[in-house]
């Protein structure tokens, strides 16, 4: 139990989660709701220059992948040492050489802490054999999450967004998913693949174009098909109780907050 007490302390948040022509051409400034007073994204808009502190140091958005002339994919997550976000990162890690195929890079992004990132990503080699190697932003304040508008109605965690960034800095696209679902990152391969081969033959791409030519990675829980995830204990009996679960074979734990099942035949 003292194991579980100290992967409490070092979690911290452990409990959270429950497209046609170029844009490029006629990019416009962003706007502000003159109803909320708040910038409300859209693609086609530049996207808005902000210094952040990532687990790499600070990087100054767009301007840094823009000078590189590469694309960038932003994707936030509720928060570190949550079992849908891991598997997220998992998925985005082993997609990595994909993206990179597109000239793109990832940066992830959550509220929390650089240590909690990096403590994070510490954890997901040790019991995955996976190293993270994009950056991750600590946006502490939520600054971020606020100015990109990546909130839910009551303001809590940052839900699941995506923001594709082409190399001049344009938004291209943007996703959101709820806190509870996590996202099919093929699909996010497919979507930058998609926008390039518009911008490059002047043409758009059919309903699933591309999608039997990206294969999903991933041992067990990150393969996208056999398990589902237990939402996380909001105690220390429950914790307790799911890693004495994991001995009696009712599921599976990577950790106490970490813990996965099949759901029945047929369902």
């Amino acid at each position: 139990m003292k194991k579980v007490l100290t992967s409490l302390l070092i979690a911290g948040t452990a409990v959270a989660c429950s497209i046609g022509t170029p844009a490029t051409a006629n990019a416009v400034a962003p706007q502000t709701s003159t109803n909320q007073n708040v910038f409300v994204p859209k693609i086609g808009e530049k996207f808005p220059k902000m210094v952040v502190q990532t687990t790499h140091g600070k990087i100054v958005l767009p301007d840094y992948y823009v000078e590189q002339g590469k694309w960038f994919v932003l994707f936030s997550h509720p928060a570190d040492f949550t079992p849908v976000c891991t598997t997220e990162f998992v998925s985005f890690q082993k997609h990595y050489k994909d993206f990179k195929a597109l000239n793109t890079e990832l940066i992830g992004l959550s509220e929390d802490q650089v240590w909690s990132h990096m403590k994070w990503v510490e954890w997901i080699k040790k019991h995955f054999g996976v190293k993270i190697e994009f950056p991750i932003i600590a946006d502490v304040g939520g600054k971020v999450a606020k100015t990109l508008n990546m909130l839910p109605a009551n303001n809590s965690d940052t839900v699941r967004a995506v923001f594709v960034v082409d190399n001049k800095g344009i938004i291209r696209a943007i996703l959101y998913y709820p806190q509870s679902n996590g996202r099919n990152i093929p699909e996010i391969v497919r979507l930058v693949k998609a926008l390039q081969t518009t911008d490059e033959y002047h043409v758009a791409t059919p309903a699933n174009w591309y999608a039997d030519k990206i294969k999903w990675t991933g041992p067990e829980v990150f393969n996208g098909k056999d398990y589902v995830i237990i939402p996380p204990p909001t105690s220390e009996e429950q914790a307790k109780q799911r890693l004495e679960g994991a001995k009696q074979g009712l599921w599976k734990c990577a950790d106490w907050w970490f813990c996965y099942k099949s759901l029945p035949q047929g369902f």
